[in-house]
């Protein structure tokens, strides 16, 4: 591991000055502009400060070249990761990165010099996976999740991404020309513009004159069609509209002092690369590129601020009948600031530099372990840590980390190794009882180690001896995992293990409730028909060839069966248990088997089961005594596990557990709606704590018709480390295949069963607020029955005295038992620098998990508060952020400017998405139990699926390349690009709408629905039927790629224009105002940020 300020990726040359965003004017004028930070800030690929010569191996290269827009050469190749055999290299002895040939090119306005990004990994866009979206909202009841990865990794080095539109649908990026475009008229294809509603009470009523965004207010006697365009907001006080542009102007013009930039309102179809045609009334003036230093000082012209600061939209004084109003093609996107950061940050990540900021969680990236866990398995919301709490308070940034264990890798990726010290277990500071890791100081010749996080001496055993070299370090270190790399295991000694007694392979337990809803379904049919596929997928371990876990069988009603399957038995036994009162376990041999040597006997109950119940009449159906079952029997047989229960109505027969129905929808979104939304009775909960102390996790799939109480009976689930699965009017030849895909990517992923995870922290900092699945019976042990590849945990970090070390350290550590039985540690290690000063920290911040932190920091509130309180919040501290950036850190400029953090440009956007989404947001509109289901989404989500959850990806599919094979790029989340001859696919990770504009090609129409035109499109059928062209192969292969990317299978809706349906999925374009709930648009938003911002300066 190489000293702070050396990076694998290149020498610590000074680094061009970052380049800001900045919002310029007031309310709606703003225009963008750039002004520097006090410092400029690294590059996105080298060293956080320090300087110092590039490594050996790694000579300092040219910036890559600036094309970046299309594909990289055919020839790019994959670039090694994993050190070679025998050893951990010395960072001095890595091995080259191939392609180093790169072309020099002089980087304007810098001296400075950075190393190329591996061939492969630095052209194009972000593919269809990886970061051609952003963040979603989630609705009412579907089922689905994030994306993940390493799963279908699309980008992986030596992929040659698509060629990308230009910026999809924003500005031309620096560098690239603005397509000159005449002037046009309107046609009768227009943009798809969503109407909305009038504000609701959480924000100002807007004034006179605001109507649906892109539709012009009716007067009367006027139709709609009738009336000329007219911008959509008001102008502010004082303001005039500027004279139409001069003939043979066009947006690529340069702007002259008092231009603002055109507002796309009903205009006719366009390319997604091209600005719209400036509107009467405007000055054309495309958004300003960012500029270089020397202009960024510049006072924007013409924006005086309003005398006595600015108005939130239709706040103060009348206004006149037209408006300029900030575009919102100049405004940050997630779109545009993905596609740069794949350009720049694409590539090898090599963890060897202490508070180098990750790529985004959509970018393409490989991790090279060189001392650091990688950001998929731990992120940090702040890279730079302010060295007192008064620093960090006054920031009001959270630190916070999302850790994610077991998280999915990406191709060429290494696997954390795993370690056996044998009888003398792993190596501890004898004081705080971390690990032995990188950060840890031998002295005295080696006899001793010194713990950089306590700072006691310990003594090293003598079977872990090493003499020391010239420099200190241990002769063996390269030899050593835990000594180089930040990821790897341990395996555990029989001190670590329950009782001190080494575990037994886990198992998994099938509860199905075979009441008459779930028979009348088709689902206990269908589950026995796949059984058998199903159980081929169970985990398998490191170095085995197949699954040592066992699986068992319990069905229930209002009565409970177990089935012995002992392989030697030539048919099932069933065993009836009916005193609901005192649950047991009356197998004591064959309730768990191995799928393989019970085959033929789990066959046979396979085809009996829907045999013997296909008659019954039973409607009242108990679930707490089912659950008490599953739990005996894997105590019974002393080994840990998951029971996968199927539970078809509220638990209604009089039994233990029994619940009533409060489906009290009208008090969701008021201040009562913690009523409904907590547990109705406390049975599940201890219950729940029962089940962690076994060792046993809980996944509920639910298949209600009805009322289920989803916030009491979840409560197994949340507490366990499990998760809820929601199948609402469950149809077995309609839903079916989603089930059934949804099980098996369930059991098939890597898991960990009765696991405990602790965060250790050095001197300065502690843990002390945790968040998701888990329980937590002490301060500091979080309690997961079982934990897998897609669920994260959020810990909030807080000082309890001032910094003094260089370094912070933070090391998590997780005992959990593998899927074959063995008892192991996984220890993941963290650095992190301090700094004392805000632009540095700033500079260092992580917008991915500061977003994910805020939710599951809210939701967690939101059950002892009220969701106005809650979401007033999250404004308040996204203000106090902004506004602390904009004093302390923003070069001197005119009050009238919003100016956003490099690294936190997006936080505006994605807060209102945060405020938008259905977990906080959800009305009257949604039902109980989606708002309990969602809730619960978001507390075990893992950052992968919420990039696309908060901001839902929108796909254009009417101009696809039938021969490509990747997802096309996503367009930004908003009405206003979809046109009238589209077809565009929506999709959160929960939820996938295909819209279809009234005007599609009657080509498309034919080749992928064989319809004449969409009016004839079936809608109510919910896949894609199947014709052997081209363009139907290609329609079919994106949605099936989509879906492999997510944890849980979408069911795929279509909606054509100006049907009913169409609502629900406006609801899903977040850069929209909301259609039913009032929901400001990301322009009215950002407005209103800037206020709050200018008050809280003034």
């Amino acid at each position: 591991v190489g000293p702070p300020g050396m990076s694998m990726n290149g020498g610590g040359q000074p680094q061009p000055p970052q380049q800001q965003q900045q919002l310029v004017g007031q309310m709606q004028s703003m225009s963008l502009a750039s002004g520097p930070p006090k410092a400029g800030p690294p590059n996105a690929n080298g060293p956080m400060g320090g300087g110092g010569p590039p490594l050996p191996g790694y000579p300092n290269q040219g910036p890559p070249p600036q094309n970046m827009g299309g594909r990289p050469p055919s020839g790019a190749g994959p670039v090694p990761v994993a050190p070679g055999a025998g050893g951990y290299l010395p960072p001095t002895a890595q091995p080259q990165q191939p392609q180093q040939q790169l072309q020099q090119q002089q980087q304007p306005q810098s001296q400075s010099q950075q190393p190329p990004l591996p061939q492969g990994m630095t052209n194009g866009p972000p593919m269809g996976g990886g970061g051609a979206g952003a963040r979603p909202p989630m609705p009412p009841g579907a089922n689905g999740y994030g994306q993940t990865n390493g799963h279908q990794y699309a980008g992986a080095p030596g992929a040659v991404p698509p060629a990308m539109p230009t910026a999809a649908g924003g500005p031309p990026r620096p560098g690239q020309p603005f397509p000159p475009q005449p002037l046009q008229q309107p046609q009768q294809q227009q943009p798809y513009t969503a109407p909305g509603p009038q504000y609701n009470a959480g924000y100002p009523q807007p004034g006179v004159g605001f109507g649906a965004p892109g539709a012009p207010p009716t007067g009367p006697g006027q139709t709609a069609a009738q009336q000329p365009r007219q911008p959509q907001y008001p102008p502010m006080p004082g303001q005039q509209m500027q004279a139409p542009p001069a003939p043979g102007g066009y947006p690529g013009q340069p702007g002259q002092a008092g231009q603002v930039p055109p507002m796309p309102s009903n205009m006719p179809p366009r390319p997604f690369n091209q600005m719209a045609p400036p509107g009467p009334g405007y000055n054309a003036m495309p958004p300003m590129p960012q500029q270089h230093q020397h202009q960024q000082h510049q006072q924007p012209h013409g924006y005086p601020p309003a005398p006595g600061g600015g108005h939130y939209p239709g706040v103060g004084a009348a206004s006149p009948p037209q408006a300029k109003r900030l575009d919102p093609e100049s405004m940050p996107n997630p779109i545009q600031l993905m596609a740069e950061n794949q350009e720049s940050c694409g590539g090898i990540f090599a963890t060897n530099t202490p508070g180098h900021v990750p790529p985004l969680v959509a970018t393409r990236f490989v991790t090279q372990d060189q001392g650091n866990a990688g950001p998929r398995f731990v992120r940090s919301s702040m890279y730079s840590i302010p060295q007192t709490a008064d620093l960090m308070k006054q920031s009001a940034v959270p630190f916070s980390l999302i850790i994610s264990p077991f998280a999915r890798l990406a191709d060429q990726e290494m696997a954390p190794p795993i370690v056996d010290f044998g009888e003398m277990g792993p190596i501890r500071c004898i004081r705080c009882k971390a690990y032995i890791c990188p950060h840890m100081q031998f002295v005295d010749g080696g006899r001793r180690f010194q713990c950089q996080f306590c700072k006691a001496t310990t003594e090293v055993p003598a079977g872990y001896f090493q003499h020391l070299d010239h420099t200190g370090q241990r002769m063996d270190k390269y030899e050593r995992p835990e000594l180089v790399l930040g990821a790897y295991e341990f395996v555990a000694t029989k001190e670590y293990c329950r009782n001190n007694v080494p575990p037994r392979a886990p198992a998994m337990v099938f509860l199905i409730d075979v009441s008459y809803n779930n028979v009348k379904s088709g689902l206990v049919q269908l589950l026995c028909s796949q059984m058998k596929q199903i159980l081929a997928g169970l985990p398998v371990d490191q170095g085995q060839s197949r699954s040592s876990m066992k699986v068992g069988f319990i069905t229930y009603n209002s009565s409970v069966h177990f089935y012995n399957l002992k392989s030697s038995l030539a048919q099932p036994q069933m065993m009836v248990v009916g005193d609901l009162q005192e649950m047991f376990m009356p197998l004591l041999d064959g309730f768990l088997v191995d799928p393989e040597e019970s085959a033929s006997v789990i066959d046979a109950l396979m085809e009996q089961i829907p045999r013997m119940f296909a008659d019954t009449r039973e409607t009242e159906t108990i679930l707490l005594p089912a659950l008490q079952a599953g739990l005996e029997a894997l105590k019974a047989s002393e080994c840990v596990g998951k029971l996968y229960v199927f539970q078809s109505t509220l638990p209604n027969a009089d039994a233990p557990g029994k619940l009533k129905a409060r489906e009290e929808r009208k008090l969701l979104g008021t201040d009562k709606e913690k009523t409904v939304l907590t547990p109705q009775s406390t049975v599940y909960n201890m219950l729940a704590q029962e089940c962690v102390g076994a060792g046993v996790s809980i996944d509920l799939f639910v298949f209600n018709n009805a009322y289920i109480d989803l916030a009491t009976i979840g409560q197994v689930a949340r507490l366990t480390g499990g998760e809820v699965y929601k199948y609402t009017y469950f149809q077995a030849d309609i839903d079916g295949q989603r089930l059934v895909s949804d099980l098996m990517k369930n059991i098939a992923r890597p898991i960990a069963f009765d696991a405990v995870m602790r965060v250790r922290t050095s001197t300065g900092i502690r843990p002390t607020d945790f968040f998701g699945h888990f329980f937590m019976s002490n301060t500091k042990d979080m309690e997961i029955a079982s934990i897998d590849c897609d669920k994260a945990v959020a810990v909030e970090i807080k000082h309890d005295d001032k910094l003094t070390d260089e370094l912070v350290l933070i090391q998590v550590a997780l005992l959990y038992t593998s899927c074959s039985g063995q008892r192991r540690l996984r220890v993941l290690n963290l650095a992190l620098k301090t700094c004392s000063e805000l632009l540095e920290l700033f500079r260092c911040c992580d917008i991915d998990s500061t977003l994910l932190f805020f939710a599951k920091q809210g939701l967690t509130k939101l059950m002892d508060s009220t969701p106005a309180s809650v979401k007033a919040a999250i404004v308040q501290r996204s203000v106090q952020l902004l506004a602390c950036y904009r004093k302390y850190c923003a070069s001197a400029t005119s009050a009238g400017q919003l100016i956003l953090p490099e690294g936190m440009k997006l936080l505006p956007l994605y807060v209102n998405c945060l405020l938008k989404n259905d977990a906080f947001s959800g009305g009257a509109d949604m039902s109980i139990d989606d708002r309990s289901y969602v809730i619960y989404y978001v507390m075990s989500m893992d950052l992968p699926a919420s990039v696309h959850y908060f901001y839902p990806r929108l796909i254009p599919l009417h101009d696809v390349h039938v021969e490509a094979e990747t997802i096309p790029s996503a367009i930004r989340c908003t009405g206003e690009k979809m046109l009238e001859d589209g077809a565009y696919i929506l999709e959160n990770g929960v939820h996938m709408f295909m819209w279809l504009g009234l005007s599609l090609s009657p080509e498309f129409t034919q080749s992928v629905f064989g319809a004449q035109c969409t009016q004839q499109i079936d809608t109510d059928r919910t896949g894609l039927p199947v014709f052997d062209n081209p363009l139907s192969r290609r329609i079919r292969g994106i949605v099936e790629k989509i879906q492999q990317q997510k944890r849980r299978c979408m069911r795929l809706t279509l909606v054509k224009q100006r049907d009913k349906l169409e609502s629900v999925l406006r609801h899903f374009l977040v850069e929209d105002r909301g259609t039913s709930d009032g929901s400001v648009s990301y322009v009215d938003f950002l407005c209103h940020m800037h206020k709050e911002i200018r008050q809280m300066l003034s």
